[in-house]
C-alpha cells in the first residue's frame, strides 16, 4: 500500500554538497513510477538555500559535504529546518549532513548516526545526541540519519519503502544493481502518523509525545500541552491523526521499542520500562498486537550486527 507524500521533498543543496547524493536521490525516486506505473510520483526537488519554500513540506535531506563544510548557527538552513520540522516535515540527512541537524537542535537526546570518521568531531558539537556511528542508518521517527557518503542509497531506499512498500524497495534495489541490505529490507510498517493536517494544537501534543513517550501522558496531561479541553482534545487529536490518543501512544512506545530491540543490548524489561511501560507482559502484548512478534524474536530477527 502506497503511503506518498502529496507535499515537496525538497534537496538541500546546502554549501558544500555532495551533487552525487542529491542528484542520485532524484534520479533513485524517479525511478519507482519508471518501475511501476501505477505509483505516485513524488514532487522532488534540490534546492539552494535562497529557493526554499516556505509552505510546509513532506520531508528535507541534508547530503554530505565533500568540502568539509560545517553550518554555523545563524544561517538560514537552519532556521528553515526548525520552522519545517515545527510544521511537521520528516528531518534526514546523510553523512556530515547530520551537523545541520544537529546545529537546528533536531538530534538533541536522540539516537543519530553519521560517518564514523566524523565520531569525534560530531561528539564534540553535540554532546547530547545519543550517536550510533556503528549503524548505517537509524530511522528515530520523525527525524532519520544516514552514516557514510555512499549511505544516501540506504536513506533512499528506506524512504523508498516508507513510502512505497517492502516490495518496491526489492524491485528498486535489483534494478538498480545494489544491496539493499537486511536491516533495510524488513517490513517497512513504521508508524508515521500525518503530522502536517493543519491543528497547530494537536501537533504541540505530537511533539510532547515524541519527546515524553517514557512518561505517563494521560488525556488530562496531554490536553494542557495542547491548550485544549479534554473532549476537544480527544475529538481533534482523532481527527487530525486519524488515531485516538491511546492507540497512537501504543504505536509510538512500540515503533520506539523497535528501535531498541535492534540497536542496544538493554533487556526487554529495561526496554519496555524505557518506552514507558511498567509491566512487561503488557508491554509484550501491545508490541505483539503491532509487529505480530514477541519482542524477543523481532530482536532475533532484526537485531543489527554491531548492537
Amino acid at each position: 500500500m502506497q503511503n506518498t507524500p502529496n507535499l515537496p521533498i525538497i534537496l538541500l543543496d546546502a554549501p558544500g554538497a555532495q551533487r552525487a547524493a542529491l542528484w542520485g536521490l532524484q534520479d533513485l525516486f524517479a525511478l519507482v513510477p519508471r518501475l511501476d506505473p501505477t505509483c505516485t510520483p513524488l514532487d522532488v526537488r534540490v534546492l539552494a538555500p535562497d529557493a526554499l519554500p516556505q509552505a510546509p513540506v513532506a520531508a528535507f535531506v541534508f547530503a554530505p559535504s565533500i568540502e568539509g563544510t560545517r553550518p554555523v548557527p545563524d544561517h538560514p538552513l537552519v532556521a528553515w529546518a526548525v520552522q519545517q520540522h515545527a510544521q511537521g516535515a520528516l528531518a534526514c540527512s546523510v553523512c556530515a549532513g547530520a551537523f545541520w541537524l544537529g546545529q537546528a537542535g533536531l538530534l538533541s537526546q536522540r539516537p543519530a548516526t553519521t560517518h564514523w570518521a566524523l565520531e569525534e568531531e560530531f561528539r564534540q558539537c553535540f554532546p547530547d545526541v545519543r550517536l550510533a556511528p556503528e549503524h548505517i542508518l537509524v530511522d528515530d521517527h520523525d527525524v532519520i540519519t544516514a552514516g557514510g557518503l555512499m549511505a544516501w542509497t540506504d536513506l533512499g531506499l528506506h524512504l523508498t519503502g516508507r513510502w512505497y512498500g517492502a516490495e518496491m524497495v526489492s524491485r528498486l534495489a535489483r534494478h538498480l544493481l545494489v544491496d539493499p541490505g537486511g536491516r533495510e529490507q524488513r517490513a517497512y510498517s513504521t508508524f508515521a502518523p500525518p503530522r502536517q493536517h493543519g491543528d497547530a494544537a494537536v501537533l504541540l501534543a505530537q511533539r510532547h509525545m515524541d519527546q515524553q513517550f517514557g512518561t505517563a501522558l494521560t488525556v488530562p496531561v496531554l490536553a494542557t500541552v495542547a491548550g485544549l479541553s479534554e473532549r476537544s482534545f480527544v475529538r481533534r487529536f482523532t481527527a487530525a491523526t486519524g488515531t485516538p490518543p491511546a492507540s497512537y501512544l501504543q504505536a509510538l512506545r512500540v515503533e520506539k521499542a523497535r528501535g531498541a530491540l535492534e540497536r542496544s543490548q538493554a533487556s526487554i524489561a529495561q526496554i519496555a520500562w524505557d518506552v514507558g511501560y511498567r509491566d512487561v507482559p503488557a508491554f509484550a502484548r501491545a508490541f505483539r498486537s503491532i509487529t505480530g512478534l514477541t519482542p524477543g524474536a523481532y530482536r532475533s530477527r532484526f537485531r543489527t550486527p554491531m548492537s
